[in-house]
């Protein structure tokens, strides 16, 4: 159904180069993305009240662009492979399905290596929960992760904003390892938001010409050609037009734990910034410029198709919902979030946050 290696090798080849570096700075800039994360780990440990330094048994990579593209290719093949799997047998054996298969396989592996591309230039650093070990990518003890720092894209970002290299770096680590420690401090946290993305794929319909049909609708509004007088799909990316109405309700959760997941790690980031970050007020400025100010006219429908917009509101959202908690009821006060998949906060509470106060600190009285 995916040519996998045919991804790999069209992101590979597509990606744009990483900026001028020689050898020593690139080593070096390894050196340091290695001693930040290490302490970064302390760091939020201390500011949060999560997890020990027992937890931590995930590892941390310092990768290349097409280092990135390897790590993700395996995490999707790994996450997909369900969905996949009832596409194949839904397809059948005949001699013609599984050449449509070859061909299918092979074009959907170039459209993925060409996502990949134009998004391998843009992360910082990830946190990949669902990252299977590979020869030449270690993953946590039972699929446990591993945290994954873009050095080519720390430098170039750092250079477009003009701020100082050392403060920057420390500052993304400290994002990326909050991250970590949100899916190592919370055991149940992982196989909850696994079990919810493979309920989302199971309720996709995988009748190939369906999906087909979702994908034209989708790119007609993308590109304005929705007709005149239709309603209620323009504005909206890929992500959330290919969906059924169970599907809706899933991503409905999902969007809400990415939030809390997301604002919480820049509310840590700029939490512990001020005390190890000299210059973290003007990284964090400079840095929302450039969130805001929008790129190309195919980066920004790139990123409307993608849903990445989405992702920045995630950001905000999350963000807001943490510090309002925190105000109100202190760290320990928030870490109930953590106590199971109840205690999480709906999509709805995202924007109320005193709702999710009142239901998990002041229950009414019977």
């Amino acid at each position: 159904m995916v040519d996998w290696n045919l991804a790999v090798a069209t992101a590979t080849r597509l990606v744009r180069p990483g900026p001028d570096v020689s050898r020593d700075e690139a080593r070096a800039v390894v050196a340091e993305l290695r001693r930040h994360a290490q302490s970064a780990e302390e760091h939020v440990r201390g500011f949060t009240g999560l997890g020990t330094p027992e937890t931590h048994d995930t590892p941390l990579l310092v990768v290349d662009r097409p280092g990135w593209v390897r790590a993700n290719v395996a995490g999707f093949r790994e996450l997909l492979k369900p969905l996949l799997d009832k596409m194949q047998e839904r397809r059948g054996t005949s001699p013609g399905n599984v050449m449509m298969g070859a061909v299918g396989g092979k074009v959907t592996g170039v459209e993925l290596g060409l996502l990949l591309s134009f998004l391998a230039s843009r992360v910082l650093g990830q946190y990949e929960t669902f990252a299977p070990a590979t020869r030449d990518l270690p993953a946590g003890a039972g699929g446990g992760g591993r945290l994954l720092l873009v050095a080519p894209n720390i430098v170039h970002v750092e250079r477009e904003l003009d701020v100082e290299p050392h403060d920057f770096r420390l500052w993304v680590t400290l994002h990326e390892e909050t991250h970590r420690t949100q899916f190592t401090a919370v055991p149940w946290l992982r196989d909850h938001l696994e079990g919810e993305i493979q309920a989302f794929l199971a309720e996709t319909d995988v009748d190939p010409m369906t999906v087909l049909e979702r994908v034209r609708e989708a790119a007609q509004s993308l590109v304005g050609g929705r007709p005149e007088g239709e309603e209620g799909e323009e504005g909206r990316s890929l992500v959330e037009i290919v969906q059924t109405p169970a599907q809706r309700e899933i991503l409905g959760r999902l969007t809400a734990v990415m939030s809390l997941l997301e604002g919480h790690a820049d509310y840590v980031m700029d939490g512990v910034g001020p005390e190890v970050v000299p210059s973290v007020a003007e990284i964090r400025e400079k840095f929302q410029q450039r969130r805001a100010k929008g790129a190309s006219r195919l980066d920004l429908a790139l990123r409307k198709l993608l849903g990445l917009d989405a992702k920045l509101r995630q950001y905000r959202d999350g963000e807001r919902f943490v510090r309002a908690v925190v105000d109100e009821v202190g760290m320990e006060g928030f870490n109930r979030v953590w106590t199971s998949p109840n205690t999480l906060p709906t999509k709805a509470e995202i924007g109320k946050p005193a709702d999710w106060i009142t239901r998990v600190h002041r229950k009414p009285e019977a």
